[in-house]
């Protein structure tokens, strides 16, 4: 999504982000990808600024401000930061290549990442139903992980940036895989291995998980 901005136009990229929120993780893990130097403002999305009440009428984090342009929704501000800051690519050449990712990110944000809230913010019942459908999920796209070095493409592409921070919260979130998902966790170890990945965390989300040596 897409809005003007106010009057209070900033000068410099500002993300508006929130310290724990794994689709915000996402955003600033292309970031750090990207090389880019932005500011971070951190919030707390239950309390947001009056700034991004202003920019956002959804008021709802990630919300990307570049200059007079405002962008909200992981998906779309993710693209454009693709296509605004091209080197390295992250993204496909190839229109097949390209879709095949779009829609595993898709099914992210339209399953995944919902369950991830629910097992952060659910009541019991909520929690462990969630837990145990996430875990089927990853469980159920194991051979996905063993077929390239990254999720889909031979290279670190958008869709990385949206699987990883998922992977990076398992620990915290109760989730345990079996053996025979090794091939997620050996994913996982190459992509936290990245000095981007590391520039990418908060100091909340550091605390999540270990990164590997």
């Amino acid at each position: 999504m897409v809005a003007a901005a106010t009057t209070r136009t900033r000068n410099t990229l500002t993300l508006f982000s929130a310290p724990d929120c794994v689709v915000c993780h996402r955003i600033r893990l292309v970031l750090a990808a990207k090389g880019v130097t932005y500011d971070l403002v951190n919030i707390d999305p239950n309390h947001p600024p009056e700034e991004l009440v202003e920019l956002n009428p959804y008021r709802s984090v990630p919300t990307l401000v570049d200059r007079d342009l405002v962008l909200y929704a992981a998906s779309v501000v993710s693209e454009y930061l693709d296509e605004r800051y091209p080197h390295p690519p992250l993204m496909p050449v190839d229109p097949l290549s390209r879709a095949r990712l779009r829609l595993a990110m898709l099914r992210m944000e339209l399953e995944w990442v919902p369950k991830i809230r629910e097992i952060q913010y659910g009541n019991k019942t909520q929690v462990d139903s969630a837990r145990k459908q996430l875990r089927e999920l990853l469980l159920g796209i194991v051979p996905l992980f063993k077929v390239s070095r990254f999720f889909l493409n031979p290279e670190m592409s958008l869709a990385d940036c949206a699987m990883a921070p998922i992977i990076w919260r398992l620990p915290s979130l109760g989730i345990h895989l079996p053996k025979e998902a090794q091939a997620i966790e050996d994913y996982g170890h190459r992509i936290f291995r990245s000095p981007g990945f590391s520039r990418s965390l908060t100091p909340e989300e550091r605390g999540m998980a270990e990164l590997p040596a």
